[in-house]
């Protein structure tokens, strides 16, 4: 609990920590109470110094409970819009105090007083707020400074891994490129290098082969390998009985024992330099069963609960970890997965959010959309019911001869 709690607060201010404090209760305790079990005749709300009751005050405390939720999540990750969305709400609150009192006492000389009284903390929490951007910007340092000279990229060939790749090489780290197909590694090495004045490694490698992990921590021997990007995947959509043996072997071989064999070969040397970063290309699909594309989403669920256990043993080493969980996204691992082609975030729009969310949190879904999905069923409804669910969604997205 310590060392959680330590990890929850570390890096801001007191005063910023105990507004996260107090904008959680008020959105997980207070408001709840308050909405759904505080009597309709007692209940009050306030905006700009105007008085809600009753009914009125229940329908007014819904944008309350939205605020704190929100300011809770802007705190907790330091998002730049809490400084001018909170100094707004604080804003209100403290000519809500001012209005308030000068009502109270009829605009007499007391009412203004007092309610310059009681406007002036939030007026400065205001302020505070406005100028605390330093706390909560998402620029940090470059990469290489961060981490280290090289990263290694799996499935580096298209998608996500070749976002990647571009994403480290324009913060000037230079890049070992690992896929099955060398002429796009070539392709997308000589545009890093011409671009972004990097060095890059091309190593062609089949992760689905027994050899295929040590052969390619071998060739990463002797270089100051600082982040490593277990991005490499496979997907198989269909009826359990319907897919091929060794098809399985092989998306079970890529999508868990390879991140395995690589992190184990590698984060050594980042724990002895005491910096380093190691992200899994994890999905949604590890948050839940989900019938046809069943050992995908078992292997993805393995994926996040290694990330987010190494999150928690590497840290104190200096070694950031986040498992990537993207929805659908435009790449070609529909058509490899056998999927009927469908919508989805880009690959770059997907990067970025782990490219920010790196050394904040150990898990990140990419999207508002898909975390709602993700999450928010398997905590509301029965596990069953959410497999029966997801298998009808999945199915619109498997060919009918594997369904």
């Amino acid at each position: 609990m310590r060392d959680w709690l330590k990890d929850l607060f570390r890096d801001r201010p007191v005063w910023i920590n105990a507004l996260m404090i107090f904008s959680s209760y008020m959105a997980f305790i207070y408001m709840p109470w308050d909405i759904f079990w505080k009597p309709v005749a007692e209940d009050q709300e306030v905006w700009f110094g105007i008085m809600f009751t009753g009914w009125w005050a229940k329908l007014m405390a819904i944008p309350h409970w939205f605020v704190y939720a929100a300011a809770t999540h802007g705190f907790r990750r330091r998002r730049p819009w809490i400084c001018t969305w909170g100094a707004a709400y604080t804003a209100q609150i403290s000519i809500g105090m001012f209005v308030w009192s000068i009502v109270r006492f009829e605009f007499g000389l007391l009412g203004i007083l007092l309610g310059l009284i009681s406007a002036a903390p939030f007026a400065l929490l205001t302020l505070a707020l406005a100028d605390a951007r330093e706390h909560f910007s998402e620029v940090h340092k470059p990469m290489r400074a961060r981490y280290g000279e090289w990263a290694l990229i799996t499935g580096a060939s298209a998608g996500l891994g070749a976002e990647f790749a571009r994403a480290f090489a324009r913060e000037g780290v230079s890049c070992v490129l690992a896929a099955r197909r060398e002429d796009r590694l070539r392709e997308l090495a000589e545009e890093l290098e011409q671009r972004h004045r990097v060095d890059t490694k091309v190593v062609a490698v089949d992760l689905a082969k027994p050899e295929g992990a040590e052969e390619l921590a071998r060739a990463c021997e002797g270089l100051e390998l600082g982040v490593l990007v277990n991005n490499a995947g496979l997907g198989y959509a269909g009826r359990f009985e319907k897919q091929d043996t060794d098809r399985l072997a092989d998306l079970v071989a890529v999508n868990c024992m390879a991140p395995v064999i690589l992190t184990s070969r590698l984060v050594g040397g980042m724990t002895e330099r005491g910096r380093g970063a190691v992200i899994f290309t994890g999905s949604v699909a590890g948050r839940q069963p989900l019938p046809l594309h069943g050992v995908y989403s078992a292997t993805k669920a393995f994926d996040r609960l290694l990330a987010e256990s190494l999150y928690v043993e590497l840290r104190e080493k200096g070694v950031d970890v986040l498992v990537l969980e993207p929805g659908t996204t435009e790449t070609e691992f529909q058509e490899v997965a056998g999927e009927i082609p469908h919508s989805g975030q880009s690959a770059e729009e997907v990067v970025a959010v782990a490219m920010i969310n790196l050394g904040e949190q150990p898990a990140v879904v990419s999207g508002w959309w898909n975390w709602i999905r993700a999450i928010i069923p398997a905590r509301l409804f029965p596990r069953s019911l959410v497999a029966y669910i997801a298998r009808d969604i999945i199915k619109e997205r498997v060919p009918i001869e594997m369904r």
